[in-house]
């Protein structure tokens, strides 16, 4: 057993609710540490994307997600720690609210995920329209668990001054725990959003402004110092075994290219980082832009984003297309993740009715929802050998898409998809070398899917090879 050797100064920013503003102040703690000299080590709860992509613009280091439902906890200490030995402070962003997880459980709420890492936790509260009531509320988050060690309390969307000194008063009082400060109501410090949440912070033009703003008013109305402290509190990390980055780095056996573009960004950063250690060079392509795959790649990773909101981009880039499909009928591998589906799919109708062509690869059709199509932790049963995962195995994965398909594909599923109160259906389909779906997996879960897929690229690399040789020989 290793783990324990390192403090790892941490605290987890947890929400009494969704849109407690969780987001809005981690990034803005993470501009002012960063601004005080502190390297910051940014982390997500869950399975959320989005969040991870601003964490990582603002801290300039990669944001990776602590997901305790898909994850083994053993694992999550390992992922974590592997990234915070590195840092002066550790930020974990929650999700949902404190207490929220899965079927009237603490599993994968932030909760569980605070006392798998030992962290203190700061609970952040919209205090919209509230006063003496926030005491009644903190207090309620305090003796629901007492193995949360609740440190401090941090109100959003505050009034006024006046506002905030009756709130403060109200808990202190009541609730024996510090009031941190806060943030003041203002529109220019929401961010926007869409379907999926928020507006990733590639497109978002007025984020510099957003910042300056933001980290002015973080410096102005929170006790920086008195965070730092109680991040410096905490306690050595409980002790785990390493078996995902056990070892030096395989040297590079096989390129992979991931789709990388405003289009397609929904990755695990310990995705990448699992296919890298076990002998994976990455190379990113752009499908907006770009007009053929990178040189000499033996396999493709396309994850999930916004190909709806960029279709006619993506239709228009003909050349690409044909050269995937090309690379695809010389056997290369691919993994592709909801956003990935449906880039290779015959096409997209888009909120509007209206119809754009993509790769055509895949025998189906898919058209955007007017309401959310899934959402929610699954378990799926993988029905055919894939680039992946063997028949029968049993993987624990996330969705979340508001697509879905026009033409039912038949014969070529790759799992039977369950979850608690709904009746078992079908995701993902196999063809050839590929494996698309809306499910996202995370490696950490099971390493096989890494080795599976490089394996399954080595041997496209070997097999390509030959062939080269043997026309070599012939002519």
């Amino acid at each position: 057993m290793v783990g324990g050797a390192l403090n790892y100064p941490r605290v987890v920013l947890a929400g009494a609710n969704s849109g407690s503003g969780k987001t809005t102040l981690t990034l803005g703690l993470i501009l002012a540490l960063t601004k005080r000299g502190f390297n910051i080590q940014p982390f997500k709860a869950g399975p959320d994307y989005i969040d991870c992509a601003y964490h990582s613009y603002v801290s300039k280091s990669p944001c990776a997600n602590l997901d305790s439902w898909m994850i083994p906890k053993e694992t999550i200490r390992e992922l974590f720690a592997h990234r915070a030995k590195e840092a002066d402070i550790s930020l974990i962003e929650g999700v949902m609210g404190l207490y929220d997880g899965l079927n009237d459980s603490e599993a994968g709420s932030t909760a569980e995920l605070a006392k798998i890492l030992g962290a203190p936790v700061i609970l952040i509260v919209n205090a919209h329209a509230s006063s003496r009531s926030l005491a009644a509320l903190a207090l309620g988050y305090k003796e629901f668990d007492h193995e949360i060690n609740l440190k401090g309390v941090i109100l959003n969307n505050i009034a006024s001054s006046t506002h905030y000194q009756s709130a403060k008063k109200s808990i202190e009082k009541r609730v024996k725990i510090p009031v941190l400060g806060f943030l003041p109501r203002d529109e220019k410090l929401k961010l926007n959003e869409r379907h999926l949440g928020l507006v990733p912070v590639y497109e978002k033009k007025a984020f510099l402004e957003f910042s300056r703003l933001l980290c002015k008013k973080v410096d102005e109305n929170i006790e920086i110092e008195k965070i730092i402290a109680i991040a410096r509190s905490a306690k050595k990390i409980p002790p785990f075994r390493q078996r995902i980055f056990k070892d030096a780095a395989i040297p590079q056996k096989v390129t992979i290219a991931v789709a990388n573009d405003a289009a397609f960004n929904f990755y695990y950063q310990d995705n990448l980082d699992i296919l890298r250690q076990n002998g994976a060079h990455l190379v990113d392509f752009s499908p907006l832009t770009d007009k053929k795959l990178p040189k000499g790649v033996n396999g493709l990773y396309i994850g999930g984003g916004f190909p709806e909101v960029f279709a006619a981009r993506l239709a228009k880039n003909v050349k690409l297309k044909n050269d995937i499909r090309l690379k695809v009928n010389s056997g290369l591998p691919i993994y592709a993740e909801c956003g990935g589906l449906m880039y290779l799919s015959q096409e997209i109708t888009d909120l509007k009715g209206r119809k754009f062509p993509m790769a055509g690869i895949l025998d189906v059709k898919i058209a955007m929802g007017k309401k959310r199509a899934a959402l929610g932790y699954v378990t799926l049963t993988t029905l055919r050998d894939n680039i992946l995962s063997k028949k029968g195995d049993k993987i624990r994965a996330h969705v979340f898409h508001w697509s879905h398909f026009i033409q039912t594909p038949r014969n070529n599923w790759a799992y039977n998809v369950y979850k608690k109160g709904s009746n078992v259906s079908y995701d993902g389909l196999v063809k050839k070398n590929i494996l698309a779906g809306y499910a996202h997996l995370h490696f950490a879960a099971d390493i096989k899917f890494c080795a599976n897929f490089i394996s399954a690229c080595r041997n496209y690399k070997i097999c390509r090879a030959k062939f080269a040789s043997w026309r070599l020989d012939f002519a």
